[in-house]
This record gives structure tokens, C-alpha cells and sequence, in this order.
């Protein structure tokens, strides 16, 4: 299982859901945070669309880590124990 947020620095959205999302999954599987900034290909692909959450290259949500994606989130962990 992958999880990637795409976000940037400086993005309040991003920092909230990354901090939402940390307090879901409680350590039990590693978030890879991705400075769209930092690539023109992802700069091009993202835009002003952050934060984007992907699971496995699928995204889970954008904007804002609502209580659907929370849920999937959770399906796919209890899929894996």
C-alpha cells in the first residue's frame, strides 16, 4: 500500500489533511509527501489542485480529507492486516 499527498509549501489545505490524515492512520503506514513544486511535470499536472491524496496511483480525494475518503482509507488498512 501507497500513500502519496501532493501538495506544496506554504498550502494550509495540505497541511491540514496531511495532519488529518496522520491522526487516521495512527503510524501504521507511511505517508510519501510530494512537492509538486519541485517537478514542472507535477507543477503542470497539479496546478492549483492541492492537496491531492493518491492511494496505490489511484486518488482517494482532493482538497480535503472528507469522511468518504476516511472510510476507503480505512477499508483498504483493514484489507491489509
Amino acid at each position: 500500500m501507497e500513500l502519496v499527498l501532493y501538495g506544496r509549501d506554504g498550502c494550509h489545505l495540505c497541511d491540514q489533511m496531511l495532519e488529518e490524515l496522520e491522526e487516521c492512520l495512527r503510524g501504521r503506514v507511511p505517508v510519501r509527501v510530494v512537492d509538486v513544486d519541485a517537478s514542472p511535470v507535477l507543477r503542470e499536472r497539479h496546478g492549483s489542485r492541492v492537496p491531492v491524496l493518491e492511494l496505490d496511483s489511484e486518488e482517494l480525494c482532493y482538497g480535503r480529507f472528507d469522511g468518504s475518503a476516511a472510510r476507503r482509507l480505512t477499508a483498504a488498512l483493514s484489507g491489509r492486516d
